[in-house]
């Protein structure tokens, strides 16, 4: 199964494409959209409260496996290049851009946007990413152009993500939490997705941050029960032992995770933020947890310093207040909610 953020500004047509590539499903501050129709099965997740909040953005970027990211025809914005950083600073492997409401231009005014984007995602993640040039309007003289040819390259790329999730299955089981509630006369249900592993009915294992033992009573997929989730399932759980109101987004149904309050993280800079400096705070994101960190320290080269530059790298050690999971191979983001464009850099624990 692979699951596909669908990204862009605020009036990039996001929310429509999504609309017209699956039924709608769960809505928070994420809609997803779900296509079980398709060979993969497909979960598109839309991002409907950003750019207001980063943190809708990250959750439908961490349980996905592809990115599309809406651009209008009428061109890229501030927002369209914060989604851009934050597509590079993850290190997003499949993606395609697409070009929405194509029916309200001409082809040279779409021809001079795609050498634009070529040009700024030059040396990105998104390089060599291709761009189609779609509608939605079905009222257009020629409706829903470029869709079908979205669609087939989604399910092209999505049959290639399958592939890549089957190397993945031999790992621990994890589980990324996105929603959690009680249901009448089952108990406390979430919802998330299988990110590594192969999560089974009546596993004995553990949740995260809460280091608490609980059972998995049963599993559902696409509302159909399942003994069995491997990586990339979206899943329903009920679980034993924890209640929906203990449950945050992003715990991790996991047998081990690292569990604390601060961190030490190699990290690398966007040379799109401005420097971090000494006692400053920043908001720090892994898999679908976050909270705000105070820099206490920052390492150039091996040696103190009271400041980091866009564009460099280093190590910095961090506080907070809130216990957060995490494992070696976790990517961390960095942000400075204060800024205009807000991502300033990704990160490793060291």
């Amino acid at each position: 199964m692979a699951n596909i953020a669908i990204i862009g500004t605020e009036q990039s047509g996001r929310t429509t494409l999504a609309a017209n590539l699956g039924k709608k499903g769960t809505h928070s501050d994420i809609t997803l959209y779900n296509n079980d129709k398709e060979t993969p099965k497909l979960a598109f997740i839309d991002p409907h409260s950003y750019p207001k909040t980063l943190k809708s953005l990250i959750t439908a970027l961490n349980i996905s496996d592809m990115a599309v990211l809406c651009i209008p025809s009428t061109g890229m914005d501030a927002h369209t290049g914060e989604c851009i950083i934050a597509l590079d600073l993850l290190g997003f492997k499949h993606g395609i851009i697409a070009l929405t409401k194509s029916d309200t231009t001409h082809m040279f005014a779409i021809d001079e946007l795609k050498a634009k984007i070529k040009q700024i995602s030059a040396g990105t993640a998104l390089e060599g990413w291709e761009c189609i040039a779609i509608n939605t309007n079905r009222s257009a003289k020629n409706p829903f152009e470029g869709v079908d040819e979205l669609k087939a390259l989604i399910n092209s790329m999505a049959t290639e993500i399958e592939a890549e999730q089957v190397k993945l299955n031999d790992l621990p089981a994890r589980v990324f939490i996105d929603h959690a509630f009680n249901v009448t006369g089952k108990g406390c249900v979430v919802l998330g997705v299988t990110k590594q592993g192969i999560s089974k009915d009546k596993d004995k294992t553990k949740i995260f941050p809460l280091d608490r033992d609980i059972e998995i009573r049963s599993i559902q997929s696409h509302d159909v029960d399942i003994t069995e989730a491997p990586t990339g399932t979206r899943v329903g759980m009920r679980l034993k032992n924890v209640q929906a109101k203990d449950i945050e987004r992003g715990f991790i149904i996991s047998d081990k995770e690292t569990v604390t309050t601060d961190y030490t993280l190699e990290c690398t800079f966007s040379k799109f933020t401005k420097k971090v400096e000494l006692s400053s705070v920043l908001h720090l994101f892994v898999g679908l947890q976050s909270e705000p960190v105070r820099v206490e320290k920052i390492l150039v080269n091996g040696e103190e310093a009271k400041e980091a530059l866009p564009g460099s790298t280093c190590v910095l050690e961090l506080s907070g207040n809130k216990k957060v999971a995490y494992s070696k191979e976790d990517r961390f983001l960095l942000a400075n909610l204060d800024l205009t464009q807000r991502f300033a850099g990704y990160g490793f624990s060291k």
